[in-house]
């Protein structure tokens, strides 16, 4: 049996066991970045952890020598400081991983000079972003004082709401919260939830004596028949395949944006009229006087190009830019160009518009954008204390006060979140948000 356990083969099949082990420490760090941590019984958990950090302790250090190891013992307290900063508080989730870090780190089969040089590294790690973290939540987060009053799920479960009231310098407010109620990964120790999910549909100051939360199941038509029948000019945001699937080339969302007025009177309009003015809008004389061409199949182009734009493009002299083929960069120095250099008033640019009038959609269409066929719709009434006109005068200990309740009106509509994406629960992008 002892050779059995010397035998070199079986330490490295049995390192593939550290892998696992950072492997679920990098998950950790993971979820610490993009999930908030609700704990369900913090003494299981500990044991739970404690446990299986103890087995992985014994495991690397029988199998110290063998390279996996090694390079577990280098990752594990790197990837913890994620977790130490983000889910600050949680020691029986951190310590005995933390533990086992530093214990590997320190007995494993790496030179000493490796050892002392990622130690030192580590520890600056730390230091440095323990210091960070803290100066931006101390100086860049607001310091206020939440009340969650209620909380509940919509009546298809897909959604979850809260009620929160914040006391702040400014007489207080109360506010609503929509999440989604399907991301969460849960197991028997914890659930974790997507941060910066959260969408606002109400907000109120002061502090509203009494909000009440009602939920509706409205169909698609219904909801695209009343949001028509208040404006004709509701704007949709779409992706490029969505455009395209719509039947849009991007010649046709084309636009003139930031016009000066000089560059409105030129085309007809007023001062106060507000852009963007679609290129296909514009006859060709329209056109020229912008310095636009455009090819009989419909497609824009610039039509004498500084040579710095066709420089940063890439393109060889006299070769036509087409705006659909041009470079990012390349678009970005064409428009900084159309600037009046005295004054620094930007004349126009151009840019590809993402949105499409909802009148334009048929239902067809909209099924095809995501919307689906009925869901939820939350309504609100909320109740306020207000001193009366006459009374405002008065001594506070004379003025009295009334209740004032709002009727209800709809906050938020599953419509709208499904196709302005509120909630991408897909996406994982790295930003300060994710710090608050």
């Amino acid at each position: 049996m002892s050779k059995f356990f010397a035998n070199v083969w079986t330490k490295r099949v049995v390192a593939l066991l550290s892998v696992v082990y950072m492997l679920f420490v990098c998950r950790l760090c993971y979820f610490s970045i993009f999930y908030d941590m609700h704990i369900n019984d913090r003494v299981s958990t500990c044991l739970a952890v404690s446990g299986v950090s103890l087995a992985a302790l014994i495991i690397m250090l029988y199998t110290r020598h063998q390279i996996l190891t090694r390079i577990a013992s280098f990752i594990i307290l790197p990837a913890m400081l994620p977790v130490v900063l983000l889910y600050f508080g949680e020691w029986g989730l951190i310590i005995p991983i933390i533990v086992v870090g530093i214990i590997i780190l320190l007995l494993s089969g790496a030179g000493e000079g490796v050892k002392t040089a990622l130690a030192t590294i580590i520890l600056l790690l730390y230091i440095f972003g323990a210091l960070g973290y803290f100066l931006f939540t101390s100086f860049f987060v607001a310091a206020v004082k939440e009340q969650v009053i209620e909380t509940g799920v919509s009546p298809s479960g897909t959604y979850r709401y809260r009620v929160v009231n914040t006391d702040d310098t400014s007489k207080g407010s109360t506010a609503v919260y929509v999440e989604p109620n399907y991301a969460d990964v849960k197991n028997q120790f914890a659930v974790f939830t997507l941060k910066n999910q959260e969408h606002v549909v109400f907000m109120e100051r002061p502090v509203q004596s009494k909000v009440e939360i009602k939920w509706e199941t409205q169909s698609r038509q219904d909801i695209t028949a009343h949001l028509n029948s208040i404006s004709d000019e509701i704007e949709v945001t779409v992706t490029d395949a969505e455009l395209e699937r719509l039947g849009y080339t991007y010649d046709n969302k084309l636009m003139l944006t930031n016009l000066s007025a000089s560059r409105k009177f030129a085309l007809g309009l007023t001062a106060s009229d507000v852009d963007p003015v679609p290129l296909d809008n514009l006859n060709q004389e329209q056109l020229d006087f912008f310095g636009i061409g455009k090819e009989p199949n419909g497609r824009y182009y610039i039509a004498d190009p500084s040579p710095l734009v066709v420089e940063k493009n890439g393109t060889e002299p006299g070769q036509r830019i087409y705006f659909n083929e041009i470079k990012p960069k390349a678009l970005k120095l064409y428009n900084n160009l159309n600037v009046d250099p005295p004054t620094g008033i930007t004349y126009f640019n151009v840019a590809k518009s993402h949105t499409v009038m909802l009148n334009s959609l048929t239902d067809a269409q909209l099924a095809d954008l995501g919307v689906s066929q009925s869901g939820d719709v939350m309504l609100l009434s909320a109740s306020k204390m207000v001193v009366p006109e006459e009374d405002k005068n008065k001594e506070d200990a004379e003025a009295t006060e009334e209740v004032v309740t709002a009727e209800d009106k709809v906050v938020f509509r599953y419509y709208v979140a499904e196709l302005e994406d509120y909630y991408n629960v897909n996406s994982r992008r790295l930003s300060v948000d994710l710090l608050n």
